[in-house]
């Protein structure tokens, strides 16, 4: 039997079914597994403006820009956990991923407040010290919103398009913070 509770995941990477889709899809599966419904937004398919930094959203309600960014804040809302990915591009996420945060000025703080979190981060290169800056950001962000943030899933040495879904320990990490994501719902 399928809980009414909506899990999102957002993937910021510029490419198609590479490492950071499918990372988010397998914390995905196990939030499905754990009796969460669940849906993948990529957000390259999506027409999301950087933010113009004008403000007009603090006197309007939302933002003045008709892109795709208020349909998803109105997805986001309607979910209660949020699976976020980003490759990492020179120790931060992708511009796509960071067009899309900036955004985040515009939406109500009510809908960020206690929605639980997990991060989901393949990076290039051997060490998870790539993404310190990522995380460190995120943490912030996640603190000032207050939002619950859950889990990281780092999967370094992801140069390859295909490392993440090569690595049986990294899915089976993905797939089990999915599943306590869904339980915490």
């Amino acid at each position: 039997m399928r809980r009414e509770h909506r899990v999102i995941g957002i993937s910021g990477s510029p490419r198609s079914n590479g490492n950071t889709e499918t990372l988010v899809n397998e914390i995905l599966a196990g939030a499905n597994e754990a009796g969460a419904s669940t849906s993948l937004v990529v957000l390259h398919d999506l027409d999301i403006r950087p933010c113009k930094g004008c403000f007009a959203c603090s006197k309007v309600g939302k933002c003045i820009q008709d892109d795709d960014m208020n349909e998803l804040a109105a997805t986001m809302q309607q979910s209660l956990g949020w699976v976020l990915g980003t490759p990492i591009y020179w120790w931060g996420p992708s511009a796509q991923f960071k067009a899309f945060l900036d955004r985040w000025v515009s939406i109500s703080r009510a809908i960020f407040r206690n929605r639980k979190v997990v991060l989901a981060i393949p990076m290039g290169g051997g060490s998870e010290r790539y993404a310190r800056h990522t995380v460190a950001m995120f943490e912030d962000v996640f603190s000032y919103l207050n939002m619950d943030h859950l889990a990281t899933v780092l999967a370094p040495g992801s140069d390859d398009r295909s490392a993440v879904s090569s690595s049986s320990s990294i899915l089976a990490k993905a797939r089990q913070v999915g599943k306590e994501l869904a339980e915490k719902l």
